[in-house]
């Protein structure tokens, strides 16, 4: 724990990256939001997804308006980035 590190959320900029908040649409228009965590910290249900998740690996270094195809467990989907880097509600 002495060599452990705190890492504050992105407030800015466009690009995908550790701790961003997402704001993503399916194909079908539905909109979903994602923090983008450590492993320990997930909860999917809370929109709280590990960084070594499917969807995650796949958003890290996109930016918005990019589209991206991740491989999850139902099958391959895609959504287009409509956000990155806002304040996550509490």
């Amino acid at each position: 724990m002495g060599a452990a590190e705190v890492i504050e959320p992105p407030s800015g900029g466009d690009r995908v990256t550790f701790a961003s908040t997402v704001r993503l649409e399916d194909e079908s228009g539905k909109e979903v939001r994602y923090w983008i965590v450590g492993s320990d910290e997930a909860q999917p249900a809370k929109g709280l997804i590990s960084i070594l998740a499917p969807l995650a690996r796949t958003l890290i270094g996109k930016r918005v308006g990019d589209t991206v195809t991740a491989q999850l467990p139902g099958g391959k989907k895609t959504f287009e980035i409509l956000e990155v880097n806002f304040p996550w509600p509490e």
